[in-house]
C-alpha cells in the first residue's frame, strides 16, 4: 500500500494569511494512522519492507518542509505588500470606484484587516487592486531666500620686503 500526498489548491486571497497549520496537522495524523494500519494489518508471512516505510516517511517530511517554505514565502510577500502600501501615504492615487468611475485623491493613511492593506483616500477605503496610478504630491514651491548681505572685507595688500 503506497501513501501519496496530494497538494490542495485553494482560492485564498493574496493578502490572507496562510492557514495550513490545521491542514498540516490533519495530514500528519492521517499519515500516521495509515502507517499504523499498515503495520497492524500486514500479512505476518509477508511483512512490509521497512525501506518502503522509511521512503514514505522521508517523502512526507520533505513535503512538510516544502510547505513550510511556501508558508514563509507567503508571509514575506504579505509583509512586502504591507510595506509597499505604507509607502503610498502622502501620494496621489487614481483608482476605480465601485461604480467603475476613475477617482483621484491623496492617500492619508493605510489600514490593515483580514483582506489586506486598505488605503484611506480622502476618507474612502481603497484596496490596492483598485489603484490605477500613483504620483508624488505637488510640493509647494518655496521662494528662495536670499542670505543677508555680508559686508565686504577689504583685501590687504601682500607684504613686500623692503
Amino acid at each position: 500500500m503506497s501513501v501519496s500526498a496530494t497538494e490542495a489548491v485553494t482560492n485564498a486571497g493574496l493578502y490572507q494569511p496562510a492557514t495550513t497549520t490545521t491542514a498540516n496537522s490533519a495530514d500528519k495524523t492521517m499519515f500516521l494512522n495509515l502507517m499504523v494500519a499498515q503495520l497492524r494489518y500486514q500479512d505476518p508471512s509477508n511483512p512490509t519492507d521497512s525501506s518502503q516505510m522509511m521512503a514514505q516517511n522521508a517523502q512526507f517530511t520533505a513535503l512538510e518542509k516544502m510547505q513550510d517554505v511556501a508558508d514563509q514565502t507567503a508571509a514575506l510577500l504579505s509583509a512586502q505588500i504591507s510595506f509597499g502600501a505604507a509607502g503610498m501615504v502622502g501620494k496621489n492615487v487614481t483608482y476605480l470606484d465601485r461604480d467603475g468611475s476613475a477617482k483621484s485623491g491623496l492617500v492619508g493613511s493605510v489600514t490593515y484587516d483580514e483582506s489586506g492593506p486598505m488605503l484611506v483616500v480622502d476618507g474612502a477605503s481603497v484596496s490596492l487592486g483598485q489603484v490605477q496610478s500613483i504620483s508624488a504630491t505637488a510640493t509647494p514651491t518655496a521662494t528662495p531666500s536670499t542670505p543677508p548681505a555680508t559686508p565686504a572685507t577689504p583685501s590687504t595688500p601682500p607684504a613686500t620686503a623692503g
